[in-house]
């Protein structure tokens, strides 16, 4: 998955220069959060927190490029595929329940 992939540039790939934020600590602190959520994502169980992180990161992600002025359209795309595989994974995570009185 291309989360796992990013998650581990950011950990032991840092002087990437064109990173917009440069800070080693923050890249390898995103990199483990990224990784944790990806876990989280693959596991059935935990499927719902996992697709929440990743798309609350994808969605920073977003707006970091909106407001640096660079092309987001792909990442909001990636957005949508990471909430639309989730619905594919366990449907029923996305329909509400009726509480019958």
């Amino acid at each position: 998955m291309i989360f796992i992939q990013n998650g581990l540039g950011k950990i032991f790939q840092i002087n990437q220069p064109e990173k917009i934020i440069e800070n080693e600590a923050i890249l390898i602190v995103v990199g483990i959060i990224l990784i944790f959520a990806t876990i989280l994502f693959l596991i059935n169980k935990t499927i719902l927190w996992g697709t929440s992180l990743l798309a609350l990161y994808m969605t920073c992600i977003s707006i970091i490029h909106i407001l640096k002025e660079k092309p987001f359209e792909v990442v909001a795309m990636i957005v949508l595929g990471t909430i639309f595989s989730a619905f594919l994974r366990k449907p029923k995570i996305f329909h509400q329940t009726r509480i019958e009185e």
